[in-house]
């Protein structure tokens, strides 16, 4: 087995571990599909990929106070096109847009994940954490986070992704 079928194999086991041993990660208020799509990268000499496609999900917990707790994981192909992937966890708060009755909101919050990339740690895992934000209402958003560059050979970038609510509970 390759170094990269080895990792997704553990990132799965990691996945399925999490579940067996917080069932209680099934049962969040709301399951959200998300589609991986667009980065833009400062760096505009380079030819990164910024067709970043690929799929994941993000449950939301039970509102505590004026923070939400979130599970989320994903698989994508990153800037040079292998494929990455994360599950992590996270907080944010939400603030509504307007009168309230569009549902329109943004949301803001951190999340800390472990990840794998082939070209940062060779595919080993690794912890990191980043910000993001969201702008939707209550059935899809867009989210959008900074990347800062963590070494000469990344660049600076935005990353995007579509979240569908498919859910609650």
């Amino acid at each position: 087995m390759n170094g990269t079928a080895s990792h997704e194999n553990e990132m799965r086991i990691t996945i399925i571990l999490l579940i067996l041993l917080f069932p209680g990660l099934l049962l969040a208020d709301q399951l959200h599909a998300i589609i991986n799509g667009v980065a833009y990268h400062f760096d505009r000499s380079r030819n990164f990929n910024e067709q970043n496609w690929g799929y994941g999900f993000e449950y939301n917990f039970e509102q505590r106070g004026k923070w939400t707790p979130l599970l989320t994981g994903s698989s994508f192909k990153d800037s040079r096109n292998h494929t990455s992937n994360y599950l992590g966890g996270g907080i944010k708060t939400r603030y509504m847009l307007g009168s309230g009755d569009t549902g329109l909101h943004i949301d803001v919050g951190v999340v800390a994940f472990l990840m794998t990339r082939k070209d940062y740690k060779n595919n080993r895992p690794f912890l990191g954490a980043l910000p993001f934000i969201s702008v939707g209402n209550e059935y899809v958003a867009i989210n959008a986070t900074y990347i800062p560059k963590i070494s000469p050979k990344h660049a600076r970038l935005l990353f995007f992704q579509l979240m569908i609510k498919i859910a609650e509970f």
